[in-house]
């Protein structure tokens, strides 16, 4: 896909150019401004306004390589699954601008991908894997190709929805964050989805998976609703928001702004406990596996250790394991270095025993095999 990388840069071309010349209107507002004596508040109000459409070029940019990286999924997992991107609807916004408007209160329209391997017989029975992406901001994109390649080699059904505040979707659904709220749902409602929709599907074998935010979501879904999945696999999952709030302040911005959360953790410590797993492990009911490694520069190692600590004070059975010092940092289980897919294998295993896959990996060299397309 050698057009891909030219199409990217010409859109960041464009994009500093359009930044250039929003910067040169500010200067002519500026000057005007004071050549006729215009007052602060009108000026601050045209300035608000610019501010405003940068911010819809920042999501229009985004959503330009959201329609790259679609083409990238064809051209990456293509030749192992069907790949398709289906349009369904989550919970309403948590609060509304306007609760009078219409449309409010209506369920969040989202779209969700959906890879099916290209082998399996539509007559037999297979296990779904629901996929939570990571970032507080994120999507499902190619970062993840060979995680699907090995998840389609084994036979699973995957289902990855792009729920609230995901990027590349526009404006709207940016400022529809709702960390650790029903974008929990959101992910919930792609299970309810693909168990509606595709007969193939065993109900008594659907799994979740997901690192970091995609982590929280997923110890979130099996608290939640514990009798919908049979087991789930949490990456140095985000554990607690409020301890979060105190190690990584770059954060906070970002869940006090008015269309989130609209507080900081000291103005509503409640809210942010509320959205933390920590605070909910006493509802662990589902087979679990938690990874987490002690050089992680996002999701600090102790986060997950209290996440852990938490489930054993409840007397919770489940299974973990922190790494010591494994290459990659937050990323280690999903780069592509030897270390990093000997581990993912033994995340395979886990969910083996519990979901049962058609053709479970007998070991990582043919795991790699499947994920990096070579003999």
């Amino acid at each position: 896909m050698m057009f891909c990388a030219p199409i990217e840069k010409m859109v960041k071309n464009k994009y500093i150019r359009i930044q250039a010349l929003c910067f040169g209107i500010i200067i002519m507002i500026f000057g005007t401004s004071l050549s006729f004596g215009q007052d602060n508040d009108a000026i601050i109000r045209e300035l608000n306004a610019i501010k405003s459409e940068l911010r819809n070029y920042d999501h229009t940019y985004d959503e330009i390589l959201k329609k790259v990286d679609d083409v990238l999924w064809f051209e990456r997992v293509g030749d192992v699954a069907y790949i398709d991107k289906v349009y369904i609807c989550g919970p309403p916004r948590w609060k509304e601008k306007n609760p009078t408007a219409m449309g409010a209160g209506n369920p969040l329209k989202l779209w969700t991908y959906v890879f099916i391997p290209r082998t399996i017989d539509t007559n037999r029975k297979y296990p779904l894997l629901v996929f939570a992406h990571s970032g507080v901001h994120g999507n499902i994109s190619t970062y993840y190709t060979h995680i699907i390649r090995e998840m389609m080699a084994q036979e699973y059904i995957v289902v990855a929805m792009e729920y609230r505040g995901s990027v590349g979707y526009g404006r709207a659904t940016y400022e529809n964050i709702d960390y650790g709220g029903r974008e929990v749902e959101d992910v919930h409602e792609s299970r309810n989805y693909m168990l509606e929709n595709y007969n193939f599907i065993d109900k008594d074998r659907i799994g979740i998976i997901g690192w970091s935010h995609g982590g929280l979501i997923t110890l979130m879904n099996l608290f939640r609703y514990p009798d919908d999945y049979k087991a789930g696999f949490a990456g140095v999952p985000v554990s607690d928001l409020v301890a979060r709030m105190g190690y990584t302040r770059s954060y906070e911005d970002l869940f006090s702004v008015d269309y989130h959360i609209g507080k900081t953790v000291a103005q509503d410590v409640k809210e942010y406990r509320r959205r933390s797993p920590v605070w909910h492990a006493a509802e662990l009911k589902t087979h679990l596996l938690i990874h987490t490694n002690t050089i992680d520069e996002d999701v600090n190692v102790l986060e997950v250790e209290s996440m852990i600590n938490a489930l054993k004070a409840e007397g919770k059975e489940f299974e973990y394991k922190i790494f010591e010092g494994i290459p990659g940092g937050h990323s280690f289980d999903r780069m592509d270095h030897k270390q990093a897919t000997d581990i993912r294998f033994t995340i395979y295993k886990f969910l083996e025993k519990y979901l049962k896959p058609a053709k479970p990996f007998r070991s990582a060299d043919e795991m790699r095999k499947a994920g990096y397309r070579f003999d």
